[in-house]
């Protein structure tokens, strides 16, 4: 299997914790450290079944210690890197995503009265045919000149609400980001310390399968890698 293949391979073993899942994101983490780590990401019986959780099952002396950690949106990071070297990465890396449904709000928004804009580079007016869509999505508006436009101020949502599917996919139209992609770092196991916490996960995260994979593609020990 992949997964003991590399256990067996690499000094440290991580159990990483990943806010606000995106496979793009995941793919940006593989490509930099692409040679000098490896990256599994799926599901966690699958990685649990490979570590072992046993002295008797586990596949390299002392590793089974990792597999009471894989809990919730976590994945296996392997690498000879100096641990100094890959807190300081992840701590700062991250990226800025669209919001998805159940997320919370990190600030009000509010449309103004007039033509309503769409993401783009630069940002234009949203063509007519948008129209039935934005309508959809709890928008009361007007076709004016054939540009959808509000007559009243609309709140999409407030500080601290969680995000209804809707006003997800508004946020997303108009091209605001409310989430961030980021990689906390559960703990390392090595042969020679065992398992060291690292990060705190927050409270209620480790838990939450709200924020899994989008397009899970699984290779034949069940997790995603590089």
């Amino acid at each position: 299997m992949q997964i003991q293949a590399h256990a067996s391979k690499w000094k440290y073993a991580y159990v990483i914790h990943v806010g606000n899942m995106r496979n793009s994101s995941l793919k940006v983490v593989r490509e930099q450290w692409k040679g000098t780590g490896r990256l599994f990401f799926g599901r966690t019986r699958v990685m649990v079944a490979a570590l072992g959780t046993s002295e008797d099952t586990e596949c390299r002396t002392g590793i089974h210690a990792v597999s009471k950690h894989l809990k919730g949106p976590v994945g296996l990071f392997f690498t000879d890197s100096p641990p100094d070297e890959v807190k300081g990465w992840f701590d700062s890396f991250s990226k800025p995503d669209f919001a998805r449904a159940g997320n919370p709000a990190t600030e009000e928004i509010i449309l103004p009265i007039g033509p309503l804009f769409q993401y783009n580079d630069p940002s234009s007016p949203f063509p007519s045919s948008m129209d039935p869509q934005l309508r959809k999505l709890g928008l009361t508006t007007v076709l004016n000149r054939g540009v959808p436009s509000l007559a009243t101020e609309h709140i999409v949502c407030k500080k601290n609400e969680k995000l209804t599917k809707e006003q997800a996919q508004l946020l997303k139209l108009i091209g605001v980001q409310m989430a961030v992609f980021k990689v906390l770092l559960s703990g390392r196991w090595s042969e020679e310390e065992g398992w060291v916490p690292i990060d705190t996960i927050p409270e209620g995260d480790e838990n939450d399968h709200g924020n899994e994979v989008e397009s899970r593609i699984d290779d034949a020990d069940g997790a995603m890698e590089d």
